[in-house]
Formats: C-alpha cells, sequence, structure tokens
C-alpha cells in the first residue's frame, strides 16, 4: 500500500490506544487492481472504529474512519475522510459529528469554518468546526499537528463523559442520513459491484441505519 495516512492511522491508535482489533469485514481487489479493506475495532468507550481503505499501486490511497463513542451521554463521534487521488489532488476532511439531526455543535477554542462545502454542511451532523483542506500529497502531514489537535479535545470528551451505554438506536439517523449524503456508494458500485457495495455500505460503513 502507498501509506499516505499511515501517521493518521497511528495517531488515532495513540491517542485511544485502547481501541483494539475486532475483525475485518471485507478484502477486495478488482480488475483493475484497486484494492479495498475494511477492518472493525471497538473500545472501552466506543462500540465502534470502522476503518476503510482503498488503495491502487498509482496514487489513489483513501482512508475512512468514524468513531462511534458509546451511547447515553450526547458524545459525538469523529470522523475522517482522508482521500488522495493524485500527487496533486488530496482532499483532508476531519471533524466531530453528531448523531443528532440540527445539533449546532461547536468546540471551543477551535475556529469556526467559513466555508460551505458540499457533502459537508455545518450544524446537519456535522461540527460548526469542520476541517477542510485542499493540497497536494506533499503536503499531507502539514495538517497532521491540527489533527492531532482535534483527537487531544475528542479524548478530552470522551474521558469527561465516559459513555457506557449500547443504545445503536441513537446512530440511526445519522447512519440513514450518511448513506444518503455519502458519494462513497456511487463509487464502491462503479469500481467493485453494486450488490456487494450495497451490501458493505449497509452491512459495515452505516449498519446502524433503519
Amino acid at each position: 500500500m502507498n501509506d499516505l495516512w499511515k501517521n493518521y492511522r497511528k495517531a488515532v491508535l495513540d491517542t485511544f490506544p485502547d481501541l483494539k482489533f475486532e475483525k475485518q469485514h471485507a478484502n477486495w481487489e478488482n480488475k483493475k487492481g484497486t484494492k479495498l479493506t475494511a477492518d472493525l475495532y471497538s473500545g472501552k468507550y466506543f462500540l465502534k472504529s470502522r476503518h476503510v481503505d482503498i488503495w491502487d499501486e498509482k496514487y489513489l490511497n483513501i482512508h475512512n474512519n468514524i468513531i462511534y463513542p458509546k451511547t447515553g451521554d450526547n458524545v459525538p463521534c469523529f470522523g475522517m475522510d482522508l482521500m488522495g487521488f493524485s500527487e496533486k489532488k488530496v482532499i483532508i476532511v476531519f471533524d466531530f459529528q453528531h448523531p443528532v439531526e440540527n445539533f449546532l455543535l461547536e468546540v471551543p477554542p477551535l475556529p469556526k469554518t467559513t466555508e460551505t462545502y458540499r457533502f459537508f454542511e455545518p450544524g446537519n451532523h456535522f461540527s460548526d468546526n469542520i476541517f477542510v483542506r485542499y493540497c497536494e500529497m506533499d503536503m499531507v502531514d502539514t495538517y497532521l499537528p491540527t489533527f492531532k489537535y482535534y483527537l487531544s479535545l475528542y479524548k478530552e470528551m470522551i474521558e469527561e463523559s465516559k459513555p457506557t451505554g449500547t443504545d445503536t438506536s441513537v446512530y440511526r439517523d445519522f447512519d440513514s442520513y450518511m448513506i444518503r449524503l455519502d458519494p462513497i456508494s456511487g463509487y464502491l458500485s462503479s469500481s467493485f459491484g453494486k450488490e456487494e457495495s450495497e451490501k458493505l455500505i449497509k452491512e459495515f460503513f452505516f449498519s446502524y441505519a433503519e
């Protein structure tokens, strides 16, 4: 794997060392050599952290992960879409993603976003502090300190609340919204086949949807 996001994945596991690998849900390769793995982690205060990596032997390198905390204390998820498409086209997105629709989450002392982004709507499961940057591949780690800072604030939330509930219905609307919003379904269908891709979306990506 052209491991563009290794330092970001390491930052997550360093921040939350109790996240332990549970199982691999999928390991695919299509006729063009594009590969996909879907791995499930869980932790003391987390229902799951689901890691998806998609890459080829050229430039494609995507890492997607949403960390779902246990329930009962109104704690947001932490999501990341780290997408490398070519040497000069990289999109970095990470944010606190609240399960309640139209919940106006703001995390001080982080700056509020002033931009409008397609697929990422602040105030509708995304926070006012969503971080989005466009860069080239050799600039990826420039934003790693900011990513670690966001993670540190998220860790403070988790350690303060210490959620223990397992009511996955809390995430029903969130996952349903993500299925409607996320462009990954179309990409997966074209790359790996519609039937298997739809099954992966429902059973792994957003398994708490109705």
